[in-house]
């Protein structure tokens, strides 16, 4: 056995025996050195074996500690990925969808065209005429202010109130949902995402050089919530990056009570909650799905939006009501990108004064339940048995489950030989769990192309099956 072995199990067999206790610190590595007559080299490496692990957790400038109620393994069904690598593949993926010529059916972005162009035009062309020097100073971090004020009061209209100053705008949702996550976490913290979980969560856990743990979510319930509360209690977590409303892919929406239960454990812990609620807008019945921050009472939930999913992608306009943490996040904006397009940030605050926002999106919401509903027949009719449709009201995406022994990769590269995009069920996890399933983006229009698309796709599938 390796000397950094032996000394790895013998620091776990004495956590274990309650030798040392979850909070102590351990002796330092160079008295381990002095103590067992091993290199520091050695030493470095079993203390990094037992941090990987979760039995031990490192503090800057102070020392090794054993880790909160320290175990060796995660949870039953909760993944620990130590090392995400997912970004070539998304990559990949992405830059496939660019062709015009191959129909965007994994492209995560609605059609465009269902978005008011021309006012949005209209609105750039009367800020651009009106711009000065100064509008670039006044729109840096948190970002406009009648853009925060006009945000701020959609809040309250659901119920929360935020001041303006908790507001900052950003460059699109990822950039919102980068700067949370980096605001509460170092490098080899351990994070929380759902299974299956949006690909932009893996891409920022990889490029922070974070360890994620993947909690399971169903299209039903959501993420569970008792396995949620046993990798708090096991793990040192430092953050949720979770999706309330209609996650992606699953399209599932959490109910108020979970929504509830959710803010309520996390802040038993003293664990942020970055909100991903990019698709809050485009909710389905007569009654919008509050985000989990309307629970909220210790400003740790980090309400993370955009405009790029319901109005206008190409502006890349989001935000993050940050509560608490506001302000670090903008010192990080500024040390990173500066600040948000000026000319985009008075565009939108022009088009949301004209008050055609709301009816905008009520003829957007029917228009994708319309959408959906026609390719969730079309699917039907050429999945083979035992396969499944997560079909939760809203949104624009269909998550497909075939039945094991598919592979959606192959999938998806024979599909693309054929001029179809789909987003395969690898995108959504740091794992292999989900290379039976793919997802669907319903939000194009439904002709004869589309319909063509879906029958090949019954085809391919059928052929797998076959083989």
């Amino acid at each position: 056995m390796a000397k950094y072995q032996q000394l790895t199990d013998e620091i776990q067999q004495q956590i274990e025996a309650g030798i040392w206790l979850p909070g102590t610190k351990l002796p330092s590595l160079r008295q381990q050195v002095q103590q067992q007559g091993l290199s520091l080299m050695t030493v470095m490496h079993a203390y990094e074996v037992l941090e990987s692990q979760g039995w031990i957790v490192s503090r800057p400038q102070s020392g090794y500690y054993v880790a909160p109620r320290a175990l060796q393994t995660a949870p039953a069904q909760v993944a620990l990925s130590e090392q995400v690598d997912i970004n070539d593949f998304v990559f990949d993926v992405l830059q496939a969808i660019r062709d015009p010529a191959i129909l965007p059916f994994g492209s995560a972005f609605p059609d465009p065209e269902l978005f008011p162009q021309r006012q949005l035009m209209r609105s750039l062309t009367n800020v651009s005429h009106q711009l000065t020097p100064l509008d670039a100073l006044n729109n840096l971090p948190p970002g406009n202010a009648a853009l925060r004020q006009m945000l701020a009061q959609r809040y309250a209209r659901q119920g929360i109130t935020l001041s303006p100053d908790e507001i900052v705008i950003t460059n699109g949702a990822l950039e919102a949902l980068n700067l949370s996550l980096q605001a509460v976490t170092e490098p080899g913290d351990y994070v929380v995402i759902e299974q299956p979980t949006f690909y932009g969560a893996l891409q920022a856990i990889e490029r922070l050089k974070l360890k994620a743990l993947a909690v399971p979510s169903d299209a039903q319930q959501g993420i569970d919530m008792q396995q949620l509360e046993e990798t708090l209690q096991r793990w040192p977590v430092k953050a949720c990056w979770l999706m309330t409303t209609l996650q992606n892919p699953l399209g599932v929406t959490l109910s108020a009570a979970r929504k509830a239960q959710l803010v309520a454990l996390l802040a038993r812990y003293q664990v942020p909650l970055i909100e991903d609620d990019v698709y809050a807008e485009l909710w389905a019945g007569s009654e919008p799905a509050h985000p989990a921050k309307q629970w909220d009472r210790e400003g740790n939930v980090l309400h993370c939006g955009s405009f790029s999913k319901c109005l206008v992608a190409g502006f890349r306009v989001g935000w993050v009501a940050a509560g608490q943490h506001a302000q670090r996040i903008q010192r990080l904006q500024l040390m990173s990108t500066l600040s948000t397009s000026a000319p985009m940030q008075l565009a939108l605050a022009d088009f949301l004064a004209t008050r055609r926002y709301d009816t905008h999106l009520k003829k957007l919401r029917q228009t994708l339940a319309q959408r959906k509903e026609w390719v969730r027949k079309a699917l039907q009719s050429v999945l083979p048995p035992g396969a499944s449709i997560g079909d939760s009201p809203g949104g624009y995406f269909l998550w497909v489950t075939l039945p094991q022994g598919h592979n959606t990769t192959l999938l998806y590269q024979q599909a693309l030989q054929q001029g179809i995009s789909i987003a395969p069920g690898r995108l959504f996890s740091a794992g292999e769990e989900f290379t039976h399933c793919f997802r669907i983006n319903a939000a194009w229009p439904w002709d004869t192309r589309a319909e063509a698309a879906i029958e090949k796709l019954g085809r391919l599938i059928a052929e797998q099956r076959a083989d």
